[in-house]
């Protein structure tokens, strides 16, 4: 059975955050962190805190997701789009992060074909 792999979104602020929420829980650590974000900063920075992976997204100041009744804002990430926005090419993971961010709802065929040029 797949795990949940909460997402934080950030503007540009993901490393800086990751880093000091790994400095605040004792068995945490940087797994990855994946160029190609806003500002020439990362667009993916991946942690295990307490044994819990997060991952925190620099995407900017706008987003598509759904607000629930509570205010909180989500959404269910599909591992095709983490793949095609943590692609080692940062022309692909680029690609697929601006044809992400004009979708209302996530739509893999239209990233795949944004990724692949």
């Amino acid at each position: 059975m797949p795990k949940i792999t909460p997402f934080l979104w950030f503007n540009d602020q993901a490393e800086e955050a990751m880093r000091l929420y790994c400095s605040i829980f004792q068995n945490s650590r940087i797994l990855s962190i994946t160029p190609g974000g806003p500002n020439g900063k990362a667009m993916t920075v991946t942690c295990e805190l307490e044994g819990q992976t997060v991952i925190g997204l620099n995407a900017g100041p706008q987003f598509g997701w759904l607000k629930d009744t509570f205010g909180l804002s989500w959404q269910i990430i599909p591992t095709a789009l983490t793949d095609a926005l943590g692609d080692p090419d940062p022309r692909k993971s680029k690609r697929s992060l601006d044809a992400m961010l004009k979708l209302k709802k996530i739509d893999i065929k239209t990233i795949e074909a944004a990724r692949a040029g």
